[in-house]
């Protein structure tokens, strides 16, 4: 991992700049003051000594002199009260970022769990505070997500290795072995092998959005994904049917249709046993175009659907084991839709199976990008 700390030299602390600061304001305030004070006395102040009914008054030279004597005591207490209570201050007005930077250190070290939690009333440092909380807190979702995946992925990839591994192992020590067996049922764990690193390579791709935006019709996707599927439908009666109009918006084409492709195709494989359906859906909003994909099959509960997004988790068994796929589609259809700025919903059907609806942004298909 790089290390992209800056060494910087020791300078000065921001507390001690802003006791300076305080300080300096408050000098400069009290001389302002006793110069205004100086001008307004010596207005009214004869040059001479005069006689009153009450005895004499003084002169301006005796109250130039005063005057410099009391502000000659005044001024240095004013520097030492603002230095001490402009230390004071800034300290009170620091321990929050105080807190904040700690906090930082333990995020730093790894500790993601910890919170500043910062009381008081809201001001700037109590939003830089709760937005840093909020940035804790999907980090460690996203980490511990990251690392729940890497563990599925290495037990989803370790299978088949295992798997191939004691083929090989029986047709070395068993020569008499019906070597084309082996090599069937080789063939199938490895092409499972390559259909799950694919899917591994097409997650990573659309979660870092390395891809070109252009203008995209959503319900030609979806006719294209269903004429594509509909061979593997109509082999094990489920019947499909389109509908909705020009559904308009920018993204990548080929990502949105392996999107389709897989609700379609996760439609097809949970279904009923016997005449099942799949309806598939495009429409438009005031900002948005809706992807629709439902299907029949078995009751699902919500607790249930809340979990089917999740990498290599599997609703109900499947019906088609011959087209059974890797534990991603769904993971890969959250992934993609989040890249292009979508949302995805997942809603059990009341008379059995999933209505999932995918939400994206919408354009104007007449504009140039």
């Amino acid at each position: 991992m790089r290390d992209d700390t800056v060494d910087r030299q020791p300078g000065v602390s921001v507390r001690f700049k802003l006791t300076l600061s305080y300080a300096g304001f408050l000098m400069l305030a009290g001389v302002l003051l006793l110069v205004a004070m100086w001008g307004t006395l010596l207005r009214y102040v004869p040059e001479r000594v005069t006689r009153t009914p009450d005895g004499l008054s003084p002169n301006r030279d005796f109250v130039v002199h005063t005057f410099v004597q009391a502000a000659g005591q005044v001024l240095p207490f004013l520097l030492v009260f603002g230095l001490l209570g402009g230390w004071i201050l800034a300290g009170r007005m620091l321990a929050p970022l105080t807190r904040i930077t700690d906090a930082t250190r333990m995020a730093t070290n790894g500790s993601l769990s910890h919170r500043i939690r910062l009381p008081g009333r809201k001001d700037e440092f109590r939003e830089l505070a709760d937005a840093f909380d909020a940035m804790l807190a999907r980090l460690e979702t996203h980490v511990a997500e990251q690392q729940r995946f890497a563990a599925n992925a290495s037990h989803e990839l370790r299978t088949p290795l295992a798997i191939s591994k004691t083929l090989l192992d029986v047709a070395r020590t068993d020569p008499n072995h019906d070597a084309g067996e082996i090599i069937d049922r080789l063939h199938t764990v490895n092409t499972r092998a390559i259909d799950l690193t694919e899917a591994l390579l097409l997650l990573s791709r659309a979660e870092q959005r390395s891809f070109t935006r252009e203008h995209v019709d959503l319900s030609l996707i979806a006719e294209e994904a269903t004429e594509t599927l509909l061979p593997l439908a109509e082999k094990h009666g489920v019947t499909i049917e389109t509908g909705g109009g020009i559904a308009p918006t920018s993204g990548s084409q080929a990502l949105l249709l392996q999107l389709t492709m897989n609700l379609v195709h996760n439609a097809i494989v949970h279904n009923l046993p016997e005449q099942g359906a799949v309806w598939v859906n495009t429409s438009v909003r005031p900002k948005t175009v809706v992807l629709t994909v439902e299907n029949t099959g078995e009751k699902l509960t919500p607790e249930l659907v809340s979990t089917l997004t999740e990498p290599f988790q599997r609703g109900t068994e499947r019906i088609r084991t011959d087209h059974a796929g890797v534990g991603l589609g769904l993971a890969i259809v959250k992934t993609i839709a989040h890249a292009h700025d979508g949302t995805l919903t997942l809603t059990p059907r009341s008379a059995g199976g999933l209505r999932i609806t995918v939400e994206l942004p919408a354009t104007d298909p007449h504009t140039d990008r």
